[in-house]
């Protein structure tokens, strides 16, 4: 299968810090690639090199085809650049923001007129067409700047954090566009800290920690490792401070993991009966409200492989961006 995208040993460094430190990975033609990490991992550094928004250190960079390791914007014709942060131009209106964009592609008014308004339509902005963008809810400006990053149909997407800061409603829409976009044919390069929206978009994923790749591979085979595992998780109103120790030596045989959240993740091999585990814990102290059993998933693989806890991740990033 034809390769949109191919990296070798890519490297960056800010001062004495290696943002991007050797990566190497390849991106199919027609496949939605997932790049997972928590803030500082380095994906917004890897994909403004790609885009040719920073220069690298050293490493090989090839987009469509095309040698971009010494000229970044060789490619750009193929692609389409979504940042995390719109770079639309608020005074504009939503019409004329998408007009400009098509303009600056070479794109003479009559098309990019239709095209402007054909975005509009998909992304349900047509009622706000003529409003300014900075009148716009969090998830109009992030629908406006897909459509903004597509003004061209470029074979090739980058999507950075499409759906941190907005909320449910418009991130379960945005989730669907991708989709629609990927299964019409674009090449989908998509940085995301939920590792929800990974599993759920993605065929393939690579996870970046620290500048370093340290997984990649599809959905199916990161997962398959741990599908016979049993997971439950406990939620408690109240905790004791030491109950992790108390389980630990009650239950040898299980993994216990204390969230953030006030959550209890218990792991085994075996089936994990619920109701020792319950007395046990209303015996010590903790107040159960909900004990429920948990099918694996890219989560449980994630905090395996970086010893990252996903909430932890979620709650750094939306310090930033606000909640999704």
């Amino acid at each position: 299968m034809t390769e949109s995208i191919c990296v070798e040993n890519l490297t960056k460094n800010f001062e004495k810090v290696a943002a991007v430190d050797g990566i190497s990975f390849r991106v199919r033609q027609g496949e939605l690639f997932g790049f997972l990490g928590p803030n500082g991992a380095g994906k917004t550094t890897t994909i403004n090199i790609l885009t040719g928004l920073a220069r690298s250190d050293s490493g090989t960079i090839r987009i469509g085809g095309i040698d971009c390791t010494g000229n970044p914007r060789a490619a750009q014709h193929l692609v389409g650049v979504v940042p995390d942060e719109s770079n639309l131009y608020p005074e504009l209106t939503g019409f004329d923001n998408l007009c400009f964009c098509a303009a600056l592609y070479g794109m003479g008014r009559t098309k990019r007129k239709a095209r402007a308004h054909e975005l509009l339509d998909t992304f349900d902005l047509t009622p706000a067409a003529d409003r300014k963008f900075a009148g716009y809810s969090k998830g109009m400006k992030r629908k406006l700047t897909i459509a903004a990053g597509i003004i061209h149909r470029p074979p090739i997407l980058f999507l950075d954090e499409p759906t941190t800061g907005i909320d449910v409603a418009s991130a379960r829409q945005l989730r669907h566009l991708v989709s629609d976009l990927n299964r019409s044919g674009t090449t989908i390069f998509l940085t995301t800290h939920y590792i929800e929206e990974a599993e759920r978009l993605c065929n393939r994923i690579a996870f970046i920690v620290s500048g370093r790749i340290v997984r990649n591979d599809t959905v199916e085979h990161l997962i398959q490792p741990i599908k016979a595992k049993h997971i439950m998780r406990i939620a408690c109103a109240t905790m004791p401070n030491d109950i992790h120790a108390k389980l630990t030596h009650a239950f040898s045989e299980l993994i216990f993991t204390i969230t953030n959240e006030g959550f209890i993740r218990v792991e085994s091999e075996k089936p994990v009966h619920v109701g020792p585990l319950v007395r046990f814990l209303e015996d010590n102290g903790a107040e159960v409200t909900e004990a429920r059993r948990m099918r694996p998933s890219l989560e449980d693989v994630f905090v395996n492989i970086t010893g990252i806890a996903a909430d932890a991740m979620r709650k750094e990033k939306e310090k930033r961006g606000g909640g999704q």
